[in-house]
């Protein structure tokens, strides 16, 4: 029902039409992809490229956000804190190379660290908490491990915006103080004037960046994805932050 709520409103607003600001953006970077931005009451958006918009397509490192909290629920770790033994696999990626805790496996985006909690948590846990959470179409897939990179569950730009609102407003179905701690490792900027929580994913072809800004008196919240090569991959962060900046929102 939210998420119809929330594609009920951007389809009212004026806004929804196919954002020319927006579009000479995705333009210029020369992507091919989506952009929505979103009020917290969901009566101001900016919206690019509806269509796919409402596409499902696989959250690869973005599902870091959910995995996150279900991962401390599961009490497959305690907390920000607690060590993630480096298991001695050198990998391409250097900062993948040592021991991690959940503040900074979200920062490099560690990819082992949260297959090991997949191998913990297993396929049924997920596939229940996926349904408590409504998040995306709800899918595994057949390796546990990596589903969220290799495997079935999608989910769209719209939907990301949704599951963000209710970790904002503390209405998902886990503890405070896991809610909490998941907030607070995705913060990637923060002054006297707004914090920024956010998280990157990439799949080896579709990019995303979502997240949300906290201002003093409102809340934004944004969800891009693209068709990404490697070298391309700035432009996660830079179209949303470019598009934050424009709308007078940043």
């Amino acid at each position: 029902m939210k998420i119809i709520l929330l594609i009920f409103f951007l389809l009212l607003s004026f806004s929804f039409a196919n954002d020319r600001e927006l579009e000479a953006i995705f333009k210029k970077s020369n992507i091919n992809g989506t952009l929505v931005l979103s009020s917290l009451d969901n009566k101001e958006n900016y919206i690019y490229n509806t269509k796919r918009a409402l596409t499902q397509y696989i959250p690869a490192s973005t599902f870091k956000i959910p995995n996150t909290l279900i991962a401390l629920q599961e009490q497959v770790i305690k907390d920000e804190y607690e060590t993630i033994k480096w298991d001695g696999v050198v990998r391409t990626y250097k900062p993948w190379n040592e021991n991690q805790n959940l503040q900074t496996a979200i920062a490099v985006s560690c990819v082992w660290c949260y297959e090991k909690f997949a191998q913990k948590i297993g396929k049924e846990n997920y596939l229940e908490y996926l349904q408590k959470i409504d998040y995306g179409n709800h899918k595994v897939g057949d390796v546990v491990s990596k589903f969220w990179l290799e495997g079935d569950i999608k989910i769209s730009a719209v939907q990301q915006i949704e599951f963000l609102q209710r970790l904002y407003k503390n209405q998902l179905p886990f503890e405070q103080k896991y809610i909490d701690i998941t907030k607070k490792i995705l913060i990637v900027e923060q002054n006297d004037n707004y914090t920024i929580r956010a998280k990157s994913g990439w799949s080896g072809v579709v990019g995303w960046y979502v997240g949300y800004i906290e201002k003093k008196d409102k809340v934004w919240f944004f969800s891009f994805n693209g068709d990404i090569s490697r070298d391309q991959l700035i432009y996660r962060k830079q179209i949303v932050m470019e598009a934050l900046k424009l709308k007078g929102i940043l």
